[in-house]
């Protein structure tokens, strides 16, 4: 690995993970329970939705690092706000067209739930999904309530980057600020669980995501220092062995006592955003024969990746469908398992939104993705050199 700043094919792959977690969360821990077997499966498999957890903390470090490398380049905010606007725009506003009006002039589907979205819609033009299903206190926005991560990220991205631009010069800083934001996003998750906030408004709320983002933002900058790679291969296992044992902690004492406080899951939360922390160090510094690292690298987790936006996009349409609708006892009659459907059901819906989301690239994103060019990334190289990420991985 000869610096940072370029394609890392192993965050492909991170991408990847993130995304068939999320993928297998929606399509199927949420199906119907029907046997014990199938609540200790599904309950298993629910901690799929951490998925957003780890693009949260992805994001962060890849969108700081850009930032970074970038900060005493000309056009530093325009370069950023254009290619960031290229890469999601065009399909995020896209799939709001066919949903607000499209699908409304389609005479099967009016008076359904995705028509009467169109109540609704400034809030998803306006990335405001998060804060109206806070305020609803409740997941009432059906086909599109997933884009409330969607609109996390871009709220940030409207910050981020003044930040970066103004503390970059004093990295130190930089970092400890990235980590004050961090620990006061803990502080207020918990702090408004006790309040008596909604449980959605304390997951949808930017102010109570930025521990994850700025935790990959930390790390992104941290590894840009003089000896950065081979401090974080030291901080990788505390790191790791900490957060594990405070989440098998809070495991233990919920079974042992059957008590839930508000609060403990808010820690929870967090203590999951450093184990990926981790993990994400794990895979920017692993050699590429460590097994990790091949996994990674597999073309499987490399095209997850690639397509991760359309899949996220695209995915929950299906999902929901299939929940709602309970598609899968339809089908568990043809075969004669529920299970056995829900399996077959997952890996049909997976493929097809997989299909979909290659489409929508190949034949619609790629077109404003060329664009980019017009306005370049930094040209600087990142400042961590081979010999360093090579003398932290021995």
């Amino acid at each position: 690995m000869d610096h940072l700043r370029g394609h890392l094919p192993a965050l492909d792959g991170l991408r990847g993970l993130a995304i068939a977690m999320v993928l297998v969360f929606h399509f199927v821990a949420q199906a119907t329970v029907t046997s014990r077997a199938e609540a200790m499966s599904f309950g298993v498999l629910s901690y799929g939705l951490l998925g957003v957890d780890l693009f949260f903390v992805l994001s962060g470090f890849l969108i700081t690092g850009i930032l970074y490398d970038s900060r005493s380049e000309p056009g530093y905010f325009r370069s950023f706000y254009m290619r960031r606007a290229l890469r999601i725009f065009p399909l995020y506003y896209g799939v709001l067209a066919l949903v607000f009006f499209v699908v409304p002039l389609v005479p099967a589907a009016r008076g359904s739930e995705i028509a009467g979205l169109q109540d609704h819609q400034a809030w998803a033009w306006g990335y405001g999904i998060n804060v109206y299903l806070a305020l609803q206190g409740g997941w009432v926005l059906s086909y599109i309530e997933h884009f409330w991560s969607l609109a996390v990220e871009e709220h940030f991205y409207l910050v981020w980057p003044l930040l970066v631009w103004w503390l970059a010069p004093r990295p130190r800083v930089l970092m400890r600020t990235a980590l004050a934001i961090c620990a006061a996003s803990v502080a207020i998750r918990v702090a408004a669980s006790l309040s008596g906030v909604n449980p959605v408004a304390l997951t949808v709320l930017t102010p109570f995501q930025l521990d994850a983002l700025c935790l990959g933002g930390f790390f992104a900058v941290f590894l840009r220092q003089p000896g950065g790679p081979a401090t974080a291969r030291r901080l990788l296992v505390p790191m790791a062995l900490v957060a594990g044992a405070a989440l098998v902690a809070d495991c233990a004492a919920h079974r042992a006592t059957d008590l839930q406080l508000p609060w403990t899951r808010a820690l929870r939360s967090g203590m999951f955003r450093v184990l990926f922390a981790a993990l994400l160090l794990q895979a920017v510094l692993a050699p590429e024969t460590s097994p990790l690292a091949r996994f990674l690298r597999r073309p499987a987790m490399g095209l997850l990746g690639r397509y991760s936006y359309g899949l996220y996009v695209y995915h929950h349409f299906l999902s929901y469908y299939f929940v709602t609708h309970g598609t899968e006892f339809a089908l568990a009659r043809i075969v004669g398992s529920h299970l056995l459907a829900v399996i077959l059901q997952a890996a049909g819906g997976i493929a097809l939104s997989l299909a979909v989301a290659w489409a929508s690239y190949e034949g619609f994103e790629r077109h404003f993705l060329a664009l980019k060019r017009y306005w370049p990334a930094s040209r600087r190289r990142a400042v961590v050199s081979r010999n360093e990420v090579v003398n932290a991985c021995a």
